[in-house]
């Protein structure tokens, strides 16, 4: 395995952009901030990515402590790659990011490519208190775990039990809440959301 390559620079920015300032290394985080995920997966999810790069990627974060490697057991027998507490802590490095690049979302381009639960950080870092959210789109269904103090805090597909609170939106609404142009509650306001659930979080949306 190649030396890492450093900027050589006692700067806590330098240190942290020598492990993580690599094309692709921090969307590699935002997929695993879902948790355990395997290659096929990630490559999935990860449109425009080499498999050479993306193996590079993977080996390098796991060398800096930023992600594991664990084998399912049977039947699954997979290798999955997680995020270990140290990359975890990358969540709100990620959410500053996103804030910061609101202003540069504009209109999706023809060549964008698009994931229902790539709206899923820009959701958390709109809604606040506690709970399980269940997100309908037309794109696909993810949940949110908002206020988690550890662990995934997102995952693909339907919640894994009744969530505190179901939301309903299109596209179009929550392209708008990334972009910083709504709130939730704005939209929930405006009918651009339907929420359903009996869960203090799905009362205080529909109160707000």
């Amino acid at each position: 395995m190649s030396p890492r390559r450093s900027y050589d620079q006692y700067c806590s920015v330098a240190r942290a952009l020598d492990a993580v300032g690599d094309r692709w290394t921090l969307l590699i985080v935002r997929e695993l901030l879902a948790g355990p995920r395997r290659y096929t997966d990630l490559h999935a999810d990860l449109p425009g990515v080499s498999t050479d790069v993306l193996a590079s990627r993977l080996k390098d974060m796991e060398r800096d402590g930023l992600t594991a490697r664990r084998r399912l057991p049977p039947p699954g027998a997979a290798y999955v790659y997680e995020l270990t507490a140290r990359g975890s802590e990358l969540l709100p490095v990620l959410q500053a990011l996103g804030t910061w690049g609101q202003a540069g979302l504009g209109e999706r381009r023809p060549t964008d490519a698009v994931r229902a639960h790539w709206f899923a950080l820009p959701l958390l870092r709109a809604l606040e208190g506690e709970g399980l959210v269940e997100v309908l789109l037309e794109e696909g269904t993810f949940h949110l775990r908002v206020g988690a103090g550890d662990g995934p805090v997102y995952g693909d597909g339907p919640a894994p039990r009744d969530p505190d609170a179901r939301l309903v939106l299109d596209t179009g609404t929550c392209t708008a809440i990334g972009r910083g142009e709504s709130t939730v509650a704005a939209a929930v306001r405006a009918g651009r959301i339907e929420v359903t659930g009996d869960g203090t979080l799905a009362k205080a949306l529909r109160e707000a």
